[in-house]
């Protein structure tokens, strides 16, 4: 391996989000990204293009592709120190790939690697957070280390050697440590921090508040509501996170302030264009047949469901659940919003 790669990093998943962070991770380590579907690996291999999920990014002669994923996970832990694994997936195939790789370090005696992963939000199912998944899945390997690696990115902007500023959260240094040697310098910016809960947390609950502030804007609310929507929208993002472990903190910083300001007003973001879209008439049925993927749709009921297993009020998530998938026009969810009892500012968590 080249000295000036001194890491070797796989890149599972050649959506968006994993392809740009292949680009990002090539620069400065030796980079394999596993595509599911073999035409995508061809392309990224013999035209250096990812149309389907970056139509206007020329991709590095020197990012490689494979749709072998035992070859993937195996360039991780080839070299003489262990490498990194990002998991570029929704947290809908999170558990099956986390899963799927653990079959396969588990008949490998090379030193285990660093396991990130990159998806925003709760399993649909149970409301377990993405790290809660992974552990289970990686339960036989006591010494691996994990984490989540998060924060304010669109995919389209990093692909393009856009400055960012990310999040590495986990418990685990030699973990945060691959992180850095692979991503940390020239167009990227990582932080560290050990508060995985509240990080994944705010990278949830900040899709829900996009698509608050995408219908607020839909319905010509103007930015005075988008402004309140934001900071009480964070208000939730820190009592559903504190009462589930997380640091207050967090919320503050690129995991939470950040992501939300990002996602609830720029034109890429997927959530907004839901709320948008949401604001201006359409309805759910039409917007996701358009093909159109939030994450935001997923989460809201589990991000619900935690709120009152808690006793924790969220009443934003609240609106925006009625309005997906109870036939809660928006307008009578605005009336409602407005109409709430008085109270301080800074309540107690249940408020």
């Amino acid at each position: 391996m080249s000295p000036s790669r001194p890491v070797r990093a796989t890149v599972l998943g050649a959506g968006s989000w994993g392809t740009a962070l292949a680009v990002l991770a090539c620069d400065q380590a030796d980079t394999l990204l596993w595509a599911r579907n073999p035409a995508v690996a061809q392309e990224i291999n013999g035209q250096h293009t990812n149309h389907g999920y970056l139509p206007d990014a020329q991709l590095p002669a020197v990012l490689r592709a494979t749709d072998n994923i035992q070859d993937a996970v195996s360039h991780a832990c080839a070299g003489e120190h262990p490498g990194l694994i990002i998991l570029g997936v929704p947290v809908a195939g999170l558990q099956a790939l986390c899963e799927r790789v653990a079959s396969l370090l588990a008949n490998s005696k090379a030193p285990q690697p660093a396991i990130v992963w990159t998806c925003k939000g709760f399993h649909h199912e149970t409301g377990q957070l993405p790290h809660e998944l992974a552990r289970a899945a990686f339960a036989a390997f006591p010494d691996i280390g994990l984490g989540v690696l998060s924060g304010p990115s669109f995919a389209r902007e990093v692909a393009a050697g856009l400055p960012v500023a990310l999040t590495v959260a986990t418990a685990d240094e030699r973990c945060s440590q691959l992180v850095l040697s692979a991503l940390h310098g020239r167009t990227a910016r990582i932080y560290t921090s050990q508060d995985v809960v509240g990080v994944e947390v705010g990278g949830a609950l900040k899709n829900v508040m996009a698509i608050a502030c995408g219908i607020s804007d839909g319905l010509a609310l103007g930015t005075n509501a988008r402004a309140a929507l934001i900071t009480r929208g964070l208000a939730e993002m820190q009592r559903l996170g504190t009462a589930l472990g997380g640091l207050p903190e967090t919320f503050a910083g690129l995991t939470g302030l950040g992501d939300l300001v990002l996602t609830a007003t720029g034109a890429l973001s997927r959530n907004r264009q839901v709320g948008l879209a949401i604001g201006q008439g359409q309805s759910l049925d039409d917007i996701l047949a358009s093909g159109v993927t939030a994450e935001g749709v997923r989460c809201t009921r589990s991000a619900l469901a935690l709120g009152r297993r808690h006793g924790i009020e969220l009443p934003i998530t609240a609106a925006v659940c009625r309005i997906l998938f109870e036939g809660l026009s928006p307008q009578e969810a605005v009336i409602g919003l407005l109409s709430r009892d008085a109270r301080p500012e800074s309540a107690t968590p249940s408020d």
